[in-house]
């Protein structure tokens, strides 16, 4: 074969260049001596939650420009899709869970002082669905606070959802359009009739809602079951990156992103 033609093949796209495998498979870096067996699980699994957690800012920053065009059809297809990969995020702790306390225990002291704590990707997506505060990225490098400032002087999702809705000519209070979304999102009683008029007049309106229920929930059942995980292999131990473990975790339980949306339940 002539060099011209080995170029010709060197230089031709594969699977493998596509994916850039090799590359891939070479960023499982265990620590710990021999090394033990389930530190490469370990790694695998949060590798793959930092790629869920990168496709679900990609989709949600879509969703919030789907919204505010007032594209429906798109908006559904990308929220169904976010409330799918979050049920995947939630079977992954299935596999995390097959790791005994002494297997993980085996490997725990090589992590030092890093923890899923100082994922900035998830402060991302958490910064999309809302939250806000001075505190929320104060633990990570000053170029994730800088991006979560950036991400938390925009709209959040829900703030997207009543652009939409008062384009399809719900009527959603100016106060509410215009405020400073830069502060948490305060429940409002004047936004839940609104809500419930959606529910009761407009079927399209009323599916969007319930795909942000969907994917509020699913927000909810992984942190769960991401609390009974740390908590079934630490149990009451402080976390590594700081915290305080299992009573962080807890503390973030049952918190609602979408509160108006689950203050109108019970008035259907």
């Amino acid at each position: 074969m002539s060099s011209a033609s080995n170029e010709g093949y060197e230089s031709a796209l594969t699977y493998s260049s596509y994916l850039a495998v090799d590359e891939l498979l070479q960023l499982q870096r265990p620590l710990s001596e021999g090394p033990e067996h389930d530190e490469m699980l370990f790694i695998i699994i949060h590798q793959t939650y930092e790629l869920w957690f990168k496709q679900l800012i990609h989709e949600f920053i879509a969703a919030q420009h789907s919204l505010e065009a007032g594209d429906t059809h798109r908006s559904l297809a990308i929220l169904g899709r976010i409330r799918t990969i979050l049920k995947v995020c939630v079977t992954q702790i299935d596999i995390l869970e097959t790791m005994t306390p002494l297997q993980f225990n085996a490997f725990r002291g090589y992590l030092a002082s890093s923890s899923g704590f100082q994922s900035a990707q998830f402060r991302k997506v958490e910064a999309i669905l809302g939250r806000r505060g001075s505190k929320m990225a104060s633990h990570l490098p000053p170029h994730d606070q800088e991006e979560i400032g950036e991400i938390t002087s925009r709209k959040s999702l829900w703030d997207s959802t009543l652009a939409y809705l008062n384009h399809r000519g719900h009527g959603i209070p100016n106060y509410i359009l215009n405020r400073d979304v830069t502060t948490h999102y305060e429940s409002n009683e004047e936004v839940q009739e609104i809500l419930l008029a959606v529910h009761r007049h407009d079927p399209e309106g009323a599916m969007i809602c319930e795909r942000l229920v969907d994917i509020d929930e699913g927000m909810q059942e992984w942190r769960y079951r991401h609390v009974k995980m740390v908590e079934r292999t630490i149990g009451s131990k402080a976390g590594t990156g700081g915290s305080s473990g299992v009573d962080y975790l807890a503390s973030t339980l049952f918190q609602p992103v979408f509160i108006d949306l689950w203050k109108i339940r019970s008035r259907f």
